[in-house]
């Protein structure tokens, strides 16, 4: 790892960082809640004027207090995110993370803020306005709920006493219906906005979680924040490794050993698929 990566005193301040998205989802996202306006993408996703709204007024924020680094967003272009995801250090946003949800009025959505220096998040913020709980991590100094150190508790010693978080719609037919068949798990649950049931995990809401891919908007923050509360991830990367656009398969648990039995059952399930 880098020298910029490892100097600490180098990264903006993630308790400053903390307020400035709080405060854009009072204006931005709560404001708005119950009457977006939305449209459709290219792709099919939904996007409301509130993603839109936020992307606009974390640039303007973001660049005004630090103007040499970029800004990656889920609501920019391909192009454009692929010369931003070559930088050395940028910011990763997913401006709503759970944007179906909060067009539908589910309470179950965030704002998610990650730095990336040097290939790895370093800092991450995702805020959920519907409870008002801000999880925060820096790299190498712990996570935070509402300013308050968040470390997972030990968890459940099997895969039987799990409840998982699992997205079964991007895993292989074969795996789905054998989850849905034969779970290892005790129960299981999909709450649509990945960088909130990161959250969820850290703070020991659940136990396991599974999903067929994730992009770097959507897991970015997230899983900082439960690795830096205790948890164990496949997303982990090695030195030779950087975060990128490529979508990314994730499985974690709460603790190692439920890590490698949860592993290995979907290892002989054959995830990730060849």
């Amino acid at each position: 790892m880098s020298k910029q990566s490892e100097n600490r005193s180098a990264w903006p301040d993630s308790r400053q960082l903390q307020h400035i998205l709080i405060d854009i989802a009072e204006a931005e996202v709560v404001s708005r809640y119950h009457h977006p306006d939305i449209t459709r993408k290219r792709d099919g996703s939904l996007v409301t004027d509130a993603d839109l709204a936020v992307q606009a007024r974390l640039i303007e924020q973001l660049s005004a207090g630090w103007p040499d680094i970029p800004l990656l967003g889920e609501e920019m272009g391909p192009d454009e995110q692929q010369v931003v995801a070559e930088r050395d250090c940028y910011w990763c946003v997913d401006p709503l993370d759970g944007t179906t949800n909060y067009s539908a009025g589910l309470p179950f959505f965030a704002l998610s803020l990650a730095l990336i220096v040097e290939g790895r998040a370093v800092l991450g913020i995702v805020y959920d306005p519907v409870r008002r709980e801000c999880f925060r991590a820096e790299r190498g100094r712990g996570a935070w709920l509402n300013d308050e150190v968040l470390t997972l508790p030990q968890g459940p010693n099997t895969l039987q006493e799990c409840i998982a978080i699992v997205d079964l719609k991007r895993l292989t037919p074969e795996l789905a219906i054998r989850l849905s068949n034969c779970p290892p798990y005790r129960s299981q649950r999909c709450f649509g906005a990945i960088a909130l049931e990161w959250c969820w995990l850290a703070a020991g809401r659940a136990h396991l979680n599974l999903h067929g891919g994730q992009k770097l908007w959507d897991y970015a923050a997230g899983q900082l924040i439960f690795s830096e509360a205790g948890g164990v991830s496949n997303q982990d990367l090695t030195d030779q490794e950087r975060l990128g656009l490529t979508v990314r398969p994730a499985l974690g648990a709460v603790n190692e050993p439920l890590y490698r039995h949860w592993q290995a059952w979907l290892q002989e399930a054959g995830f990730p698929p060849s």
